[in-house]
């Protein structure tokens, strides 16, 4: 079986609590993605930023001044490295995600997104 360590993208874009949404904005277009996992200090996971999670504050609020760490979802579905694939696609499809961060000792060490499922699934790579 596929695990979450064979498929996951390991340089993973992150973000601090303190970061602007305008900032996070700016990484999303940037990189070219459509969240990220928000990361303490020390790197470990508080919580993850989505396009989604901006559009509630992107006209209600001031995306200069309102802080990653009050519009991100602190409810956060992750796995271990060693997780069936099989597992990891189930969530995602279930739970409407587009991507779930892999957590290693509290710390993010890769995401696995719906892509990276598919190219697996239809590609075997």
């Amino acid at each position: 079986m596929l695990k979450a360590k064979h498929v996951m993208t390991t340089e993973v874009v992150t973000i601090g609590p303190e970061a602007t949404l305008a900032e996070a904005i700016g990484v999303l277009l940037e990189k070219k993605i459509s969240g990220m996992p928000v990361v303490d200090i020390q790197k470990r996971l508080v919580g993850i930023i989505s396009e989604k999670d901006m559009l509630n504050f992107a006209f209600s609020g001031n995306l200069a001044l309102t802080k990653v760490g009050e519009a991100m979802t602190r409810e956060i579905v992750s796995f271990p490295p060693e997780t069936d694939v099989a597992e990891i696609a189930l969530a995602i499809g279930q739970r409407n995600f587009r991507r779930v961060p892999i957590v290693e000792a509290g710390r993010v060490v890769g995401i696995v997104s719906r892509r990276d499922i598919i190219r697996v699934a239809l590609l075997g790579k």
